[in-house]
């Protein structure tokens, strides 16, 4: 248990921490959590992460907030699967079958074909509905978020390949600029290949120079004795070098 000077440390922590949020759970989960558990005063984040998702989740602690914008601006970096033959309300397999096709046609040559579409300048459009998980529920709700206009983004890097163990699911990993639509991607992609695709899983492995294999994984967290705490994080001068 925390004595009043350990909870004062807490109090004046202005810093970042990194958390490797799992698959299953609301990014919103994590954050109160963590503010909860600690007793901080004030938990922000640096870039949001779909439920369904897993990987690198910034918190941001106290008057690390005041730069959030150098986080939230920073290029993401992510990897996974898309499950080809399906096409979803959501762009994911959390959402509602469409239409489903015939994949077996997709071979190497036609994933390498369509590759140099998703690099460079791209335009997205956000699917309609997403796939939410609330707070102590198992499971996942489809939203109506309306008609999105579309928007300009851009990938520096992208690749993908068919796995012969799993037929019909295709590794991808990629790095690309903030706001890049993951799910959306994969819609694109099954679209340009013919047979349609949905986001199986997704990873972000990295946010601007943090990485996921730097992060603390959030069942540790919970785990972790209060004291502790501040010295898992990032002190504020290291997150603005």
């Amino acid at each position: 248990m925390a004595n009043l000077a350990q909870l004062k440390i807490l109090e004046d922590l202005n810093a970042a921490l990194l958390v490797d949020k799992p698959a299953g759970i609301a990014f919103s989960t994590v954050q109160k959590a963590v503010k909860r558990k600690f007793n901080l005063v004030h938990v922000g984040h640096g870039g949001s992460l779909d439920a369904s998702a897993s990987g690198l989740f910034v918190l941001l602690i106290n008057d690390a907030n005041k730069f959030v914008g150098d986080i939230m601006g920073a290029d993401r970096s992510y990897e996974g699967t898309f499950r080809l033959g399906v096409k979803t309300s959501t762009g994911d397999m959390q959402g509602n079958i469409i239409e489903e096709k015939d994949f077996s046609a997709i071979d190497a040559n036609a994933i390498a074909k369509v590759m140099p579409q998703f690099k460079g300048d791209i335009f997205q459009t956000e699917p309609r509905f997403c796939a939410v998980r609330r707070e102590g529920s198992a499971l996942y709700e489809i939203a109506d978020t309306g008609e999105h206009k579309p928007f300009l983004s851009h990938v520096w890097k992208f690749n993908a390949a068919l796995l012969p163990e799993k037929p019909g699911v295709v590794a991808f990993s990629l790095n690309a600029m903030k706001g890049l639509l993951v799910r959306a991607l994969a819609d694109d992609f099954g679209a340009e290949l013919g047979c349609w695709a949905a986001l199986e899983s997704c990873r972000r492995t990295r946010i601007g120079k943090f990485k996921v294999e730097d992060a603390i994984a959030f069942d540790k967290l919970l785990d972790m004795d209060i004291r502790d705490f501040a010295s898992c994080t990032i002190p504020l001068r290291e997150v603005l070098q």
